[in-house]
């Protein structure tokens, strides 16, 4: 809609037609504070009261996980030193950065369509019926022609068609600078998911080296059995084929270690090399049951949705920008210096100077302005949209989090439950092997059913470590945090003033 004049309707009546002027000028005056287009109002996102996966008090608890530092829910020194490597070094996090200073350099060039531009011109030359270069009629003499020009120019944004370009470019550059901040949160949290996952494999190595050294020794016992006759060759082969199995599960294992450490090598922006450990699985700590927190909090906190917000800000003043087209464009220019057509000869007759309004606008234009309008409404409705999904995606993210959380817990603790209980049967089995009661077949049954589950309870382990990464993350971890405490790793604070 359009903006209305602020200094309320003027009639002339019995007023001198000179004051024209000062109405006129005091309405352009008041006409550059307003802008049209329509005004910025955040989408409702239709947010639940909680979280799904939360029951009891912490359901509306405000305190939340997201609140603490990324070192404080990453204890172990050798990941904390990997985290800081990658936020030094990663390329990902480089071009981030890269895109944050383009975007301001183009809020600056529309930031200064808002002042007046000011240029010098100066030109000499000489030749016959000619002046600067051109062609101009002097009675066909012969002569130096010489022009300097100093001029400004400036548009005035009546409708606000600049600022609303402007505000645009700015929201742009806070789009990418919640884009940096996004692609951070997420290195932290893949430099973490690929460590925890790294010593995994270490767990996995252990057990399969373990099992191999079980079967090395039951392949032996089968063969001593088998060559004095108290065993056949079934037992032996299924024997060999348990040692077979552990002993490819190495190489294995190895290969997938080696591939996760080339996959955090390009993380912290280096060549593939091995990467350093801190404490083993089993020494892992997760976090206290910090709060989740309550869902609106997500708003402020999440880059992807301040990122998506910001892009709707953009796209809603651009709506304003182009609405702006249809009205009229009012401009000024000026110029002041000398001109001369004789190098010879300067003189107040050569001052040249200029004031110049124009005032231009559209009457006809086959329907371009109104399709720049309906673009720039389209493009809205796609940000309004991309900001709903984006939403609704961390609040699954959140929720998926939380329920692994809890559920995986209930998984480790009954695997817990079931390695106890295998261990005890392999133990029980190899006392009554000792004392004569049983063959070793028994004993190599248990083995198989024991390794598998160790393997189970290890992979679960790590998935409740992955669980709080990924919990960290779709909270928005870390958001308390400056630029530099983030890249820091620890909370930086001014110097204080010395007395």
């Amino acid at each position: 809609m359009l903006c209305p004049m602020r200094n309320g309707p003027h009639t002339l009546g019995t007023e001198r037609r000179t004051d024209m002027r000062r109405v006129l000028l005091t309405s352009v005056l008041l006409l550059a504070g307003c802008k049209i287009g329509p005004e910025y109002v955040r989408p409702e996102a239709g947010l639940p009261g909680t979280y799904r996966g939360i029951e009891g008090p912490d359901a509306a608890s405000v305190g939340s996980l997201a609140d603490l530092a990324w070192w404080e829910v990453y204890e172990d020194p050798a990941l904390q030193s990997l985290i800081r490597e990658a936020l030094a070094n990663n390329l990902d996090l480089r071009i981030a950065v890269a895109r944050i200073e383009q975007a301001r350099a183009i809020a600056g060039q529309s930031n200064a369509a808002l002042v007046p531009s000011v240029s010098y011109g100066a030109g000499v030359s000489g030749g016959r019926n000619e002046f600067i270069g051109g062609a101009a009629y002097n009675n066909g003499e012969t002569r130096g022609a010489f022009a300097g020009l100093l001029s400004a120019a400036w548009e005035f944004d009546v409708w606000g068609r600049l600022r609303n370009l402007n505000d645009a470019d700015l929201a742009d550059v806070l789009a990418t600078e919640e884009g940096r901040n996004a692609v951070r949160l997420s290195l932290v949290a893949d430099v973490a998911a690929a460590y925890f996952d790294l010593v995994l494999l270490d767990r996995e190595l252990e057990i399969s080296h373990t099992a191999t050294d079980s079967y090395v020794e039951t392949v032996r016992i089968f063969t001593l059995r088998r060559d004095y006759g108290t065993a056949s060759n079934l037992e032996v082969a299924r024997g060999n084929a348990a040692l077979a199995q552990a002993a490819a599960d190495i190489p294995r294992t190895e290969l997938a270690a080696n591939l996760k450490e080339n996959q955090i090598n390009v993380l912290l922006g280096r060549a593939p090399a091995p990467i350093p450990r801190g404490e083993n699985l089993l020494a892992q700590r997760t976090p206290p049951d910090v709060p989740a927190g309550i869902p609106s909090q997500l708003l402020e906190r999440r880059p992807d949705i301040l990122q998506a917000e910001a892009r709707l800000r953009a796209a809603n003043a651009r709506i304003g920008a182009a609405e702006a087209l249809k009205l009229p464009q009012i401009g000024l220019s000026t110029f002041f210096g000398q001109v001369s057509p004789d190098l010879a000869e300067f003189s107040s007759a050569g001052v040249a100077w200029s004031v110049a309004a124009t005032v231009t606008g559209p009457i006809f234009d086959g329907g371009l302005t109104d399709a720049e309008i309906a673009q720039a409404r389209a493009v809205w409705m796609q940000s309004v949209a991309e900001y709903d999904r984006t939403v609704l995606v961390s609040l699954r993210e959140v929720a998926d989090a939380l329920i692994a959380r809890y559920k995986l817990e209930e998984i480790r603790v009954q695997l817990a439950k079931s390695v106890s209980a295998y261990q005890e049967s392999v133990d029980v089995s190899l006392e009554r092997f000792m004392a004569g009661k049983s063959s070793y077949y028994e004993v190599l049954n248990a083995q198989q059913l024991l390794y598998p589950t160790e393997f189970e309870l290890a992979r679960t382990q790590a998935s409740q470590l992955t669980a709080v990464v990924r919990l960290y993350k779709a909270l928005g971890g870390g958001w308390k945090l400056d630029e530099a405490s983030w890249n820091a790793g620890r909370i930086v604070t001014a110097p204080t003033a010395s007395k």
